[in-house]
């Protein structure tokens, strides 16, 4: 029981992992009708600038800097790079954005060298007794701040009028247009929004392992969460990247005593494989909404 237990928690703090990149995908796509591959390169970005930051502030305030800081980065990068190409194909919009995630990678590389840069976290790998079982306290920090930063979202959403304007203008570009809503600025907010998120999701991916080059690999498990969760549901999203975390932990755990034909690597693609069923029986994902075109 206590094996299950960690593995569980263990699951469902990476699982936050995936929710907090999976809601910047959702945000941006619900309102520019494009998937942004540039969320790992900021997830990086993030990670490295509280890296340089926690030294000199405390671990929290490196990390609300950073959010901004990054937050910022990804709205230059909206208003600099894809403001121009609004109109253009979709396809098009999505290239570029892997063209932007290509070039943060490269530039943020230069600062993190060859060695492993540590964030500061006061957790480290540190263990707490929890429901009877002993889990890592990063997991339990993670699990908690999403759930914050979840209910946070959902509220903005809901009651500001900002939030209400982003909902408009995902509904319907040209109506919410046509009650003056400025969509330009509701483009510019998902993209500063998702760049916050992928900040604070560095920043956990890399308490207790550190950062180095490889780290934006991890931002790859989202893409299995928002799909299964349905590219326009924000609870999909959440749902999706917590799912994701708990199969992947379980079959790490288990796989080996109960399927080991599959192999010893198996968990890492348990997500994918996830996906491809729910997939066969719901095209849309768990939440997504079934697109009916009138011919």
């Amino acid at each position: 029981m206590d094996e299950f237990l960690q593995s569980l928690i263990r699951g469902l703090g990476t699982g936050s992992i995936y929710s907090l990149l999976a809601l910047g995908f959702v945000i941006i796509y619900k309102s520019t009708q494009v998937i942004s591959f540039a969320q790992p390169a900021f997830m990086l970005a993030g990670a490295v600038l509280v890296s340089y930051l926690s030294p000199a502030v405390s671990f929290l305030g490196a990390v609300l800097v950073a959010a901004v800081v990054i937050a910022v980065l990804a709205l230059g990068v909206e208003r600099t790079v894809l403001r121009p190409m609004v109109g253009k194909p979709v396809f098009v919009v999505a290239i570029i954005t892997i063209g932007v995630d290509v070039v943060v990678r490269v530039v943020t590389n230069a600062f993190i060298g060859l060695d492993v840069r540590q964030v500061g976290d006061p957790w480290g790998l540190n263990t707490v007794s929890f429901l009877g079982a002993e889990v890592q306290q990063r997991y339990l920090v993670m699990i908690g701040t999403t759930a914050v930063v979840t209910v946070a979202l959902f509220a903005f959403f809901r009651y500001s009028r900002i939030g209400l304007a982003m909902r408009a203008v995902a509904y319907d570009q040209e109506v919410a247009l046509a009650q003056g809503i400025s969509v330009g600025s509701v483009f510019a907010l998902s993209w500063a929004l998702a760049g916050g998120l992928a900040a604070l999701a560095g920043v956990f991916v890399a308490t207790g392992a550190g950062v180095d080059q490889q780290l934006w690999i991890v931002a790859l498990k989202a893409l299995p969460a928002i799909i299964l969760g349905g590219l326009e549901s924000l609870g999909g999203a959440v749902v999706g990247g917590l799912a994701v975390g708990v199969v992947e932990s379980l079959f790490g755990t288990y796989q080996s005593d109960f399927a080991p034909w599959l192999g010893p690597n198996f968990g890492l693609v348990a997500p994918y494989a996830l996906m491809l069923l729910v997939l066969l029986v719901r095209p849309y994902g768990l939440f997504g909404k079934r697109e009916v075109e009138r011919l």
